[in-house]
């Protein structure tokens, strides 16, 4: 579907825009050509409600910048897919810059066709800005000069859930148990979550990988409850973790829960009666600043209820890009890998401190969060069924400490 955005009020919140860093010149305001983005991501399947809010986020970032001015002076239109598998991404992504001619891309969240749109994008000499998937194979052995990562990588994820539970005396000695998603992402985070317990003295008593279409969590729960292990872990995405909270209350279990990945759509899609345990989370709505407030306040306006992670992931992206294109004069592929490997790109992320996309592997460095669900009793609404804590690292230590021990092998462009 096309979208194209004229200036308007800013989702009838006035100043949002302003308060989020937006605000252009007038000289600046939209001339010639339109700058083009092309949006993928899954809108169906069992990443289809991620897919969802990660469309609703592009779209606001759209109405944002065009509001304000455009990008480098050019008014952004928008084009988006559903990506629905790494083949179809394959295949829209080279229509998108064969047909359309975008002049970059940005979503996804499937692990897998991040890596089949990055091969495209490399080809044609563009820029792809993947909004969701984690898997650190994407930082490693199959980066990309042309690729860059908003979503926090899933050995972060681990490192800082990681160290949560190891505060709590979980790890050292204590039996896990893991259930990760058959695909490249749940692979991927396996592979750094064993890493990590085999650092730090954890015994895996079991794992086992579950399809992505999987909706009966029965068996599973059954060895579960064999092993009586200390903690849960889940490696899984989408409705899986949806419909494994729901079952897990119903088998009674009562182990210590908790992952190594997680979006909040989870949790409210489970509902406060089935949400327990403690997640990482790259951003969520009670992240108390003016600017994450601001975005909270304009995405509720727009849509009758507040943005989740993904939706952050793709808003940030559309924002960035459009500061990219603006401090490097054009829309190229070269120049924007340029500008977002140089020192003087810093972003406002809506968090404590400015992130930036570290030269080596084009990730993101930022802080990330906790999340822990309140008792069923105390959720105040469907939405507000868990705490936040502050952010990670913290801020007497340097932005890129969770980034370390990675698995997914060296990064070479």
């Amino acid at each position: 579907m096309t979208l194209k955005t004229t200036r308007r009020t800013v989702l009838r919140t006035g100043a949002a825009g302003l308060a989020l860093g937006l605000a252009a010149p007038a000289y600046l305001r939209a001339q010639g050509a339109p700058l083009k983005i092309g949006h993928l991501t899954p809108t169906t399947g069992f990443l289809g409600p991620l897919g969802e809010y990660a469309q609703m986020g592009i779209k606001l970032a759209v109405e944002h910048i065009n509001a304000n001015g455009g990008a480098g002076g050019r008014q952004v239109e928008l084009i988006m897919e559903d990506s629905v598998n790494p083949q179809t991404a394959s295949t829209k992504a080279e229509r998108m810059f064969e047909r359309d001619q975008v002049d970059f891309i940005i979503g996804e969240i499937s692990s897998a066709s991040c890596l089949t749109i990055s091969q495209v994008a490399a080809r044609y000499g563009k820029c792809f800005v993947n909004t969701g998937g984690n898997s650190d194979s994407l930082r490693g052995a199959d980066c990309n000069r042309y690729m860059f990562h908003v979503e926090t990588q899933n050995s972060m994820y681990v490192n800082a859930e990681g160290e949560y539970f190891d505060a709590q005396g979980m790890v050292d000695g204590k039996n896990w148990y893991t259930l990760s998603a058959d695909y490249a992402f749940g692979h991927d985070l396996l592979s750094a979550a064993k890493a990590f317990l085999d650092a730090n003295g954890g015994v895996l008593v079991g794992d086992d990988l579950v399809p992505t279409d999987a909706t009966d969590f029965s068996s599973y729960l059954l060895k579960i409850r064999q092993a009586e292990p200390d903690v849960v872990a889940l490696n899984l995405a989408g409705t899986q973790i949806t419909n494994f909270f729901k079952q897990y209350g119903e088998f009674g279990l009562d182990f210590t829960l908790g992952g190594f990945g997680f979006d909040t759509v989870s949790a409210w899609a489970a509902g406060a009666q089935n949400f327990r345990g403690t997640w990482p989370n790259v951003w969520n709505h009670l992240v108390q600043n003016d600017a994450s407030q601001a975005f909270v306040q304009a995405f509720s306006t727009a849509y009758g209820k507040p943005p989740e992670n993904q939706a952050w992931g793709d808003y940030n992206a559309g924002l960035i890009m459009a500061q990219t294109v603006t401090a490097a004069g054009e829309a190229g592929g070269d120049a924007l890998v340029a500008y977002l490997e140089s020192p003087e790109a810093q972003f406002d992320l809506m968090k404590s401190r400015k992130g930036y996309f570290r030269p080596s592997d084009h990730q993101l460095i930022q802080e990330i969060y906790a999340i822990t669900a309140l008792p069923a009793g105390e959720a105040q609404n469907e939405w507000d069924i868990f705490t936040t804590s502050d952010p990670v690292p913290a801020a007497d230590e340097p932005l890129e400490r969770l980034a370390t021990s990675v698995t997914g092998g060296t990064c070479s462009f």
